[in-house]
């Protein structure tokens, strides 16, 4: 078989399996298990595709038809530039918290900052990589999502702390920002999300309890014993929990409390200042 013809059978396996922009996937997993570039694969399309990569690309190509993920087939994928790894522990980094991240970095020089809920670690990650932070210390009641937290924190070569907790839970000591991007779909919504995400990232990840805003609650409640006055709290949320985050930081004691957009204008982000 030829590197053509075995892209060519990658894309109509994922295209018949009914995989959303199956030929995208298909060339990216043919990519990185062929380890080339578009460049050499136009020159070299009518060689030979080697056994063993091509046992490996077929090996991939039916987990992506049964709907696996393509960054937990190839454990890689890309946020603010950096390079993380995923698996089944985490959820897949997203462009959009790309958005909180840039927020963040608008206030983090210097700062000693908590990211509750870490998952792959790619909030506090990349915080500790581009932000001149002084510390940042990263939270996550799953083992699992930790030892991925400190497998990208070797990766990008950056120091930061980790610790289990049930948010604040374990949590000792102040800081200037809080980040956290809580679980937030409501339980019923759960099960209405495509075969990807709701059959393959974990759950614990992902549900937010009967309206999506139990871990918000928690959070804002607690974050004034651990958020130094004139500390700032940011937030990802979901659609439509714009309004109703907002308040409940009011209520708390926060001021200047701000929903912004992300860059698809949807509502994206919260954030606010612990009242001096």
């Amino acid at each position: 078989m030829t590197l053509a013809e075995a892209l060519h059978q990658g894309e109509e396996q994922l295209l018949n399996a009914g995989v959303p922009e199956a030929e995208l996937n298909a060339w990216y997993l043919f990519a990185h298990f062929f380890q080339m570039e578009r460049s050499r694969y136009f020159l070299f399309k009518d060689s030979a595709a080697e056994p063993d990569r091509q046992k490996a690309y077929e090996t991939a190509l039916a987990k992506r038809a049964e709907r696996i993920p393509l960054e937990y087939i190839t454990h890689e994928t890309e946020f603010m530039g950096l390079p993380f790894y995923v698996d089944e522990n985490v959820l897949i980094p997203r462009q959009d918290t790309e958005c909180l991240v840039e927020e963040v970095l608008k206030k983090s020089w210097g700062r000693e900052v908590l990211d509750l809920c870490t998952g792959s670690g790619c909030i506090g990650i990349s915080l500790a990589a581009l932000g001149n932070c002084h510390s940042v210390t990263m939270t996550d009641i799953s083992e699992g999502a930790l030892r991925v937290a400190e497998r990208n924190a070797r990766k990008n070569g950056v120091q930061v702390s980790l610790l289990r907790s049930d948010l604040f839970t374990s949590v000792e000591g102040t800081f200037d920002i809080i980040v956290s991007n809580p679980p937030y779909i409501p339980t019923a919504e759960v099960e209405t999300l495509m075969p990807e995400v709701r059959e393959h990232e974990p759950r614990l990840a992902l549900d937010g309890a009967g309206d999506g805003l139990l871990f918000y609650n928690s959070i804002i409640k607690e974050s004034g014993h651990f958020l130094r006055k004139g500390g700032w709290l940011f937030f990802e949320i979901g659609s439509g929990q714009g309004e109703a985050v907002s308040k409940r930081m009011r209520q708390a004691g926060f001021s200047e409390v701000e929903v912004k957009k992300d860059l698809a204008g949807l509502e994206r982000i919260v954030c606010g200042c612990l009242q001096k």
